[in-house]
């Protein structure tokens, strides 16, 4: 998990699916993070700069991983690299789609540049964070089937 922005409520989400599931759970950020004890959960603090934690995690990728990212850059590295990538919202990045979500960061960051709108996505709630949980429980589903 890109650990650093990601939303205190989908963490404890991914925290009960690592003990239920029985999965290995990284939480990669440049701060210190407490995490519950579990054999199945571990963190990884990561030194301060530009995507030092983004890069960490790539390093660490494995095949058919899953990676939790807000970050649409990290998230195309994650799927060409055969990997799953999830944003805390629920949504699944794929090939056939994550070229139209990097055009739309793209697209959004330069009219928010040029001052053409402010602000960012809506607030963060009990609807996101539902489906949150059924993607990555999907997700892991067909990891752990193989």
């Amino acid at each position: 998990m890109d650990a650093d922005a990601c939303p205190r409520p989908i963490k404890e989400v991914l925290y009960k699916a690592a003990d239920r599931r029985q999965v290995e759970t990284t939480l990669v950020a440049n701060q210190y993070l407490r995490t519950p004890p579990s054999k199945y959960i571990s963190a990884i603090q990561v030194p301060q700069g530009f995507d030092v934690a983004d890069n960490e995690i790539v390093r660490r990728l494995e095949i058919g991983d899953i990676v939790i990212t807000q970050d649409i850059p990290l998230a195309d590295e994650v799927v060409r690299a055969a990997a799953v990538a999830i944003n805390p919202r629920g949504t699944l990045y794929t090939e056939a789609n994550i070229k139209d979500h990097l055009s739309r960061r793209d697209l959004m960051e330069q009219l928010r540049d040029n001052g053409a709108i402010s602000g960012g996505p809506s607030a963060f709630d009990k609807k996101d964070v539902q489906a949150f949980a059924n993607a990555l429980d999907r997700e892991v589903t067909k990891a752990l089937k193989g």
